[in-house]
Parts: structure tokens; C-alpha cells; sequence
């Protein structure tokens, strides 16, 4: 008997658990907008002294295009041993 009263315990602290966190969702996560200030919108601002160095990105660009040809090349390039090998592995099977 005392097993079924401490059985009830638990769910119901579970239940009253799981109503917290239903009242905890029922709040909206997100705050409200609060403009930036004069701190803020100064470092947001562009600076004309490191504009000489936004130029790397189309290099970037390219080298990782570059990066993604290369990738696939090795990748189709060790497809193409592996099969290989299984089929002049099955041929030597066979003979």
C-alpha cells in the first residue's frame, strides 16, 4: 500500500512539474526591439579605413569553390579505386 502512495507521489510531482513548464512556454522567448545606441550604431557603422581589406572575399570564394572541386575529385577518385578493387577481387574469386 505504501508503494501505490509513494507511486502517486511521484507522478503527481511530475504533473505539477510539466504544468510549470507549460506556464514557462506560454511566455514569449523573444523581448522586445530596443533600438541601438549611439555606441552600438557607431561600431555598426563602416569604417573607410578597412575597406582595402573587404577585397578577400571573392578570393575566398574561389579558393573554397576550388576547395569544394578538389573534394569531390578525391572522393570520386576513391569510389572509383574501391571499386576496383572489389571487381578484380570477384574476377580472381571466380577463376
Amino acid at each position: 500500500m505504501a508503494f501505490l502512495l509513494k507511486k502517486t507521489n511521484i507522478a503527481s510531482h511530475f504533473r505539477s512539474h510539466s504544468q510549470k513548464d507549460e506556464d514557462l512556454a506560454s511566455f514569449p522567448r523573444r523581448r522586445f526591439h530596443v533600438e541601438p545606441g549611439a555606441r552600438e550604431k557607431a561600431l555598426l557603422a563602416e569604417d573607410s579605413t578597412l575597406k582595402p581589406f573587404k577585397s578577400y572575399k571573392k578570393s575566398v570564394k574561389s579558393l573554397r569553390r576550388v576547395g569544394d572541386v578538389l573534394t569531390v575529385v578525391v572522393v570520386a577518385g576513391c569510389c572509383y579505386e574501391i571499386y576496383v578493387r572489389a571487381v578484380t577481387r570477384e574476377e580472381a574469386r571466380k577463376q
